[in-house]
């Protein structure tokens, strides 16, 4: 007799250092192929896994969210821990919780938040080698501040998307949530919105540091909106820095 068909939401942290990515690709280690395998040796199952979100080579993730149909009878608070048991140590299950049957991790999500995290010291720390941008020149954090908050509000961001088969349609989206602060050492580029471009936040990472280098003054950022052009904005930023910080659902933001 079979059981009964549960629909679950895992909260899953990673770092992505040694990653290329969550989604499955040939020939390369992601995220997902190592949390498939650790579910496997819990469930016995090959379960269809609904992501949040894709995210790139290196990228790491705190708060990243998985929703799968299950028959498996594990209560979801020992199937957190036989993945775990399972996951190598830079992949952790922090929470698993039953959900409506209509619920999808990537469809039911309302928005997302980033951070950008770069290392502002003259010498490197070896420690958060490819967990942070190490950039020696001193940051002006109120500066960068005043500058990402220019990305507040809805516009088209095609300026900040790196184009490719993914992003067809309309690319306006709603930015909640902009602001740079500083943590002693390190620099901290927060940005939620109710959904994101490919490249979006390093773009928006590399043109605050333009706007540092004097490339571009807070005031330019509107006009690069504007132009609705990759080229009129800075650098992608490397992936390093950048965290998947968290997802938001109706009813579950303060998770």
């Amino acid at each position: 007799m079979k059981n009964a068909m549960r629909n679950l939401l895992l909260t899953i942290a990673y770092d992505g250092a040694s990653y290329h990515g969550w989604q499955i690709q040939e020939n390369a280690l992601t995220v997902q192929q190592v949390f498939q395998e650790a579910l496997y040796k819990v469930t016995g199952l090959r379960e269809d896994l609904k992501a949040c979100s894709r995210t790139d080579t290196g990228v790491h993730a705190r708060d990243f969210r998985v929703s799968l149909k299950t028959e498996s009878p594990i209560p979801p608070e020992r199937m957190a821990a036989a993945l775990n048991h399972w996951l190598p140590e830079d992949v952790a299950v922090k929470a698993v919780r039953e959900v409506p049957e209509d619920f999808h991790a990537r469809y039911s999500c309302k928005g997302k938040e980033y951070c950008y995290e770069i290392w502002n010291h003259p010498m490197r720390d070896p420690f958060l080698r490819g967990r942070a941008l190490h950039y020696w020149h001193p940051i002006d954090e109120n500066l960068l501040n005043a500058a990402a908050g220019q990305y507040l509000g809805r516009h088209d961001f095609t300026s900040f998307c790196t184009l490719d088969k993914r992003e067809k349609g309309d690319l306006a989206r709603t930015v909640t949530t902009a602001r740079v602060e500083r943590r002693g050492d390190l620099v901290v580029f927060t940005v939620a919105a109710d959904g994101f471009l490919y490249n979006m936040v390093r773009i928006m990472a590399g043109t605050l540091l333009w706007v540092q280098q004097g490339k571009l003054a807070p005031g330019d950022i509107p006009g690069i909106i504007a132009a609705q052009d990759r080229a009129a904005a800075g650098p992608t930023a490397p992936a390093c820095g950048l965290y998947l910080n968290r997802v938001f659902y109706e009813g579950m933001d303060g998770e």
